[in-house]
């Protein structure tokens, strides 16, 4: 990436709309805005000559012809997202009006700009540090409320002013081990030894709090697998058409409709819970049926929740029997539907339940009765799913500082690394031995925002973004 570069691309979706939105940032960007804008109306100009954050009514020519009808917003650095004197260009929404604004604007002198390229140089430009960078595009993808919250959270820089305090704390020990490396006559004293690892102890305790937000994190993010698994006909799909909220998979009376695997996320108590509707499991010689089943199996191996549907009014059959002990290991509920239906006699007794204190094979950890027909126990069903996925209360402060995978390696290196430290100084070792690992653990908590970092990380992570953001 050059900075130097001046780039443009479409920053809303493809497809029709109301209004597309493009955007160039650069060093030129109101030269190449000059060669595409004509200003109409006393109060539009060029946008070479106008103010900064303000609006001009005009069209987009190229070579004299008429392109489009559009508002052009001048923003001038280091006001700006990217810090970068900056023109946002709305036109009619429709992939072909925003697609020929962009080829003017490109023909102009732009160039197209790459994934989450606008992003990195904000990062770049100090706009943002690489944390709160991380946050736009899980801002982009939030998918639940709490999601939205905790990448609102991050991008405030909730996580990365705990960073920064972090990072100072074990500068400070390094600054202090440095200086009796300096004047090595000068030996540490011992209450100044016990105060140094006195601060390396509260930061193996800071950095195990942040550390413990890391399964949060990732369910706010990605969110979680969860099974549905069942008999043909038990009520697989019509359950998953009550918990998304509209008829998404076929439910038919003839067993065994679902033959391949249906993927849909929900909202669970503000949790993003992707669940995958499977085959009917039951013996079968058909191959198309089988290959379903085989799936179901994969499905369930990388499921971190399994719903196994049972038709309460039928007794449990031998294959139930089967599957139930073939995913005892997993965690899992059961979900016994048709409970507006009298119930077989083998459902009926509250030692089913029960069983499951026992490692009974029949039984989960937990039963929930439902109903997919009227709804009945959805709710109950959808507390019991968030508690076991997310234990406890779901708290603010959980919402700030809810760490990635990626922070979570850097801070595991980082803990490693002061840990290793701290016994050194302890055993009197070498003092260079000391400062060594103490640059591990400042560099590899200055990774999380970008302090210390490579040209490959920064690729991989802005690859992941959207173009125009």
């Amino acid at each position: 990436m050059n900075l130097s570069d001046t780039i443009a691309a479409i920053a809303t979706p493809l497809g029709e709309g109301g209004v597309a939105v493009l955007r160039v940032s650069g060093p030129a960007a109101f030269a190449v805005a000059d060669r595409v804008f004509v200003p109409v109306g006393k109060s539009s100009q060029m946008p070479s000559a106008a103010a900064s954050h303000t609006v001009h009514y005009g069209r987009v020519e190229r070579d004299g012809r008429f392109v489009d009808e559009v508002l052009l917003t001048v923003l001038r650095a280091p006001r700006t997202f990217t810090r970068e004197d900056t023109v946002e260009i709305s036109c009619h929404g429709g992939l072909l009006p925003a697609k020929l604004v962009l080829d003017a604007l490109l023909a102009a002198g732009a160039r197209p700009a790459e994934p989450g390229e606008f992003t990195q140089r904000a990062f770049l430009n100090g706009r943002l540090d690489l944390a709160q960078a991380e946050a736009v595009a899980d801002l982009i993808h939030a998918r639940t409320e709490l999601a939205l919250v905790a990448a609102g959270e991050q991008l405030a820089g909730k996580l990365s002013q705990r960073i920064h305090r972090l990072r100072d704390d074990l500068l400070r020990v390094l600054a202090h081990v440095e200086a009796h490396i300096d004047f090595p006559d000068e030996d540490i004293a011992p209450d100044t030894r016990e105060q140094l690892l006195a601060k390396l102890a509260d930061g193996v305790a800071f950095m195990d709090e942040l550390l413990r937000t890391a399964d949060e994190g990732q369910i706010l993010r990605r969110g979680i697998r969860a099974a549905i698994i069942g008999r043909p006909n038990a009520g697989k799909s019509s359950l998953l058409n009550q918990l998304l909220g509209h008829d998404r998979a076929i439910v038919s009376p003839v067993a065994g409709t679902t033959r391949d695997t249906i993927e849909e996320t929900a909202n669970i108590r503000g949790l993003p819970v992707v669940f995958v509707d499977t085959a009917g499991l039951r013996e079968s010689h058909d191959a198309i049926e089988q290959e379903g089943i085989r799936r179901t199996r994969a499905m369930v191996a990388k499921a971190e929740l399994v719903l196994h549907v049972l038709d309460a009014t039928e007794p449990l059959s031998a294959e139930d029997e089967q599957f139930l002990a073939e995913f005892a290991g997993k965690k899992r509920i059961l979900v016994l539907n048709k409970c507006d239906l009298p119930r077989a006699g083998d459902l009926q007794s509250p030692s089913f339940v029960s069983d499951a204190a026992d490692g009974d094979c029949k039984s989960p950890a937990r039963a929930i009765e439902v109903s997919c027909l009227t709804g009945a126990g959805l709710e109950v069903l959808k507390d019991a799913i968030k508690q076991a996925v997310w234990a406890g209360e779901i708290r603010a402060e959980m919402l700030q500082v809810a760490i990635n995978s990626r922070h979570q390696d850097a801070l595991q290196r980082a803990r490693a690394a002061t840990v290793q430290s701290a016994d050194a100084l302890r055993a009197d070792a070498t003092l260079e031995l000391v400062a060594m690992d103490l640059r591990i653990a400042v560099n590899a908590v200055g990774e999380v925002v970008g302090k210390t970092t490579t040209e490959d990380l920064l690729d991989s992570i802005f690859s992941q973004f959207c173009i125009g953001k």
